[in-house]
């Protein structure tokens, strides 16, 4: 009599081992994703649903890899798979669609092109020295880069990806912001003006300026007149370095975390001085939070100091820089997408 041969079953992998090869893929999602926006994959399918054949004749793309790309994009929960064959869009993928409410198409463009991807490579390297690589990817700075006129497409996604990450806290900061008695409102590097401009639409009476690189005010200027606000906003081209102008509210939003202590100092000093007597400022930034915790702040902080030198601070990080610059920190709240909003005094 031949017994039954019992059946083998493979032990489940350690919960850790799932866990970090998840994160190990986490490059590989980034490209995916930036795969699905070069290949316009989200505008074939905004329609309705299509096979990879289909969107592949429409792009011109290889059709087998087409289908894995779309198949992996899936898995993501960035397409839904309909049956057939056939891809849609999900919620996700939506969003990676150029002109959506809540759009962050720009910034994965941003995030998986050169000027950013580029110096993750070195990494490492930033963590030995305690000093961004992008100079040696870039050889320069990243903003020096932006500014030239031969990166001006690139420049044009980087402000568009500033845009979109002002839609997700500037409706916060209006609703929650004290900016009554204020008049005129200087927001220092602040682009295209989103912030400002929508104070001043929630406000009739209130005066806008934007103090950033002359490439960048461009675009400010530009949304002044698309909003209708040209008569009381001015577009300001400087160096927030040197000089800031003067404001009975300056807006200091994701501006920070872009620079070191001291040149944090030198950007905070140059609005205290040109705040009017019983100024204040309001500082939007993502605060770091208890350690050992799930963080993205703590994430965020990796990617200033890869790419812009920059730092994420804690609220005794933030304090002591105001208290350096004759700012005082008052009431603090969150205004969304993991952004809060500090508003200062002038003492």
């Amino acid at each position: 009599m031949t017994e039954t041969p019992t059946p083998v079953t493979a032990p489940e992998p350690p919960a850790d081992v799932v866990q970090l090869m998840n994160m190990l893929t986490g490059g590989a999602v980034v490209q995916i994703l930036h795969a699905v926006v070069r290949l316009n994959v989200v505008d074939h399918l905004a329609d309705g649903p299509r096979t990879a054949k289909e969107v592949a004749g429409r792009e011109d793309s290889h059709e087998g890899a087409t289908y894995r790309l779309m198949r992996a994009a899936a898995s993501l929960g960035v397409l839904s798979y309909e049956g057939d064959g056939r891809f849609g869009l999900t919620g996700r993928g939506q969003l990676l669609r150029a002109g959506v409410p809540g759009s962050l198409r720009s910034l994965l463009l941003i995030q998986a092109g050169p000027s950013h991807w580029g110096p993750w490579g070195l990494f490492p390297e930033a963590v030995r020295e305690g000093a961004s690589q992008v100079r040696k990817v870039l050889g320069e700075d990243i903003f020096d880069y932006y500014g030239r006129p031969e990166n001006a497409e690139t420049a044009r996604v980087f402000a568009d990806a500033m845009s979109d990450m002002s839609a997700l806290v500037t409706h916060g900061v209006a609703a929650r912001a004290d900016v009554r008695g204020a008049t005129t409102a200087v927001d220092v590097g602040g682009a295209d003006g989103h912030l400002v401009l929508t104070l001043m639409e929630a406000d009739p009476a209130l005066r806008g300026r934007v103090l950033d690189l002359p490439h960048a005010v461009e675009g400010a200027i530009k949304e002044a007149e698309r909003r209708g606000l040209s008569d009381r906003f001015t577009g300001v081209g400087g160096d927030f370095f040197t000089e800031v102008p003067a404001g009975d509210l300056h807006l200091l939003k994701t501006v920070l975390h872009d620079w070191d202590d001291e040149r944090c100092t030198r950007i905070l000093s140059n609005c205290r001085a040109a705040s009017r007597e019983g100024g204040r400022a309001l500082v939007v930034e993502t605060i770091v939070g208890e350690l050992g915790k799930p963080d993205f702040a703590a994430l965020s902080d990796m990617a200033m100091l890869c790419v812009t030198g920059g730092v994420e601070r804690d609220l005794n990080e933030f304090d002591a820089l105001f208290a350096a610059t004759g700012w005082r920190r008052g009431r603090t709240y969150p205004v969304g997408g993991g952004y809060s909003c500090m508003e200062l005094e002038a003492v």
